[in-house]
């Protein structure tokens, strides 16, 4: 990825016409590493006939990995209109004529309820907490924004539909937003990655989770690691730097 693209701080990531320029001169990059590193933790919830909208797609190839599995109903968002005019010739270009690419706000999914059985996001949600300040008691304002997108999410949910999150977020920050009464999903999470581990959520509509009896979560203390050379220079890298910079 040109280094040009990587912004001076993350707050420039909640601008919507950094989007725009940047989709108008990157062909194509995947946050948090490509979807060959997780298919393996997505497939067990797709079948061919699945109903699949994938939020915040900017020019990631995770549609076009996901047709290819064999699941050939996807609908993809995005909020920029630069990131969705450049799928839709991306796609048409590579014969993907049934994947549907619309701009939208994923605070405000323009979609009849209960109609995708599942909803996926990688790294999308992420950029709503760049200015949350403290992780452990976020703003309103970002409580708000993240409430907002899960209840679209849940809303379009089928009945024992599946929302999977590809995220930085560990557990003890994210669990509490989940886990909302608001919802009525369960939730789980698996990580994957080597040094530098991502978290994959997996919440199942109709399944509530029952946290009766666990103990409050304590703080993260995350180990010391060693980072190769290429995930020292990703702007995977970069962002999460960024962002505990701005929220502690």
């Amino acid at each position: 990825m040109d280094d040009t693209a990587t912004p001076s701080t993350a707050l420039a990531y909640l601008d919507p016409s950094y989007w725009d320029e940047r989709f108008s001169k990157e062909e194509q990059y995947e946050w948090f590493k490509d979807y060959s590193h997780f298919r393996h933790l997505i497939q067990p919830h797709l079948t061919p006939q699945s109903s699949v909208l994938e939020l915040g797609c900017g020019n990631s190839q995770m549609c076009e990995e996901l047709h290819r599995d064999g699941t050939t109903n996807i609908t993809c968002i995005d909020l920029s209109p630069v990131a969705v005019h450049n799928m839709q010739k991306r796609l048409l270009s590579r014969g993907f004529k049934d994947i549907k690419v619309l701009q939208a706000d994923m605070l405000e999914l323009p979609f009849e309820d209960e109609c995708f059985d599942l909803v996926i996001e990688k790294g999308t949600m992420d950029v709503l907490f760049v200015d949350s300040g403290d992780p452990w008691n976020p703003r309103p304002e970002t409580i708000s924004k993240v409430m907002a997108t899960l209840k679209g999410v849940h809303r379009v949910l089928k009945a024992g539909g599946t929302f999977i999150s590809v995220t930085f977020g560990q557990p003890h920050f994210r669990r509490p937003i989940f886990n909302a009464p608001d919802f009525s999903w369960s939730v789980e999470w698996t990580t994957f990655g080597e040094t530098f581990h991502y978290f994959v959520y997996v919440l199942k509509k109709g399944q509530r989770s029952s946290y009766d009896g666990i103990p409050p979560v304590k703080r993260f203390e995350a180990p010391p690691i060693n980072l190769l050379h290429e995930e020292l220079e990703s702007e995977d890298f970069a962002f999460r730097i960024n962002v505990d910079e701005l929220n502690y």
